[in-house]
């Protein structure tokens, strides 16, 4: 049964159904420079959970205001004063929320801009594809705050950057930004204007492709990466069969042979 996304509201997540299959989910916590308290992560649990039951094809993660997201709510958590089991099963809800985006099976474009800070870089790192404007910068200052990384960061940053170089932010406070963000790895997009322009055209090249075979890029990579060597390419070639044998595909094959589909060609 398909999902009508229109019906739904979740705290401080605005849900945007344009054109072309696309959806964009706005973190909706402007005065708190998005950051990310439990109500927010159930949300982003029960969201993530639905999106593969509706129409959303692809889809731009963005945020009101100045910044993507500062991270961990830390008002919330001094206030709740809570104990070791109580945050470790927070952190757990986290890595619910982000697995659900990252293995949901949905192409997820963040839009960023501003702070992309601790929690929020775990966020973002949850995506496939990050889109920086000139104002975005990245940090893990847990280090500094007597804290340690909750959400994911040692998995997906360390991936993203390599270990070493997400120590380094750990325990200086280094902050990237700008082409050396890319250089790093970071992003793979660093726009002059609107970071939510450049997402939006990206969510809605992939929100072309066939469900299935977005299905496989955006869930089976990682879960490959999680494998040995000889498993994954036992596993990739099981996916290979279900995906490039799919009837949806025959079309676009058949366009390929005739020579009508597009050409693979560099700019220019």
């Amino acid at each position: 049964m398909t999902v009508d996304l229109s019906t739904l509201a979740f705290p401080n997540l605005t849900l945007e159904e344009v054109d072309g299959g696309v959806l964009i989910v706005t973190l909706d916590r402007s005065a708190k420079r998005n950051a990310l308290d439990a109500e927010t992560i159930e949300a982003l649990v029960a969201l993530f959970s639905i999106l593969p039951r509706s129409t959303a094809r692809a889809v731009v993660l963005a945020a009101e205001g100045d910044h993507f997201c500062a991270g961990l709510d830390l008002v919330e958590h001094h206030e709740a004063d809570r104990s070791p089991a109580d945050f470790m099963h927070l952190c757990l809800r986290w890595h619910e929320a982000f697995n659900k985006m990252e293995y949901g099976g949905i192409p997820i474009i963040a839009s960023l801009k501003g702070a992309v800070v601790g929690g929020g870089l775990e966020l973002a790192s949850a995506a496939h594809i990050r889109v920086a404007d000139a104002s975005t910068y990245f940090a893990l200052p847990e280090g500094q705050r007597g804290l340690f990384t909750g959400g994911g960061a040692t998995i997906r940053v360390a991936n993203l950057v390599g270990k070493a170089r997400m120590i380094d932010m750990m325990l200086t406070g280094r902050i990237y930004q700008g082409p050396e963000a890319v250089e790093v790895g970071l992003v793979q997009y660093l726009v002059e204007g609107s970071s939510l322009d450049t997402s939006l055209e990206l969510a809605r090249k992939a929100a072309q492709n066939l469900p299935l075979t977005n299905f496989a890029i955006c869930s089976a990579v990682s879960h490959l990466g999680n494998m040995s060597a000889l498993d994954a390419a036992y596993a990739e070639a099981v996916i290979a069969g279900v995906v490039n044998t799919q009837p949806a595909a025959r079309e676009r094959l058949n366009a390929f042979a005739k020579g009508t589909a597009a050409r693979v060609r560099p700019n220019g």
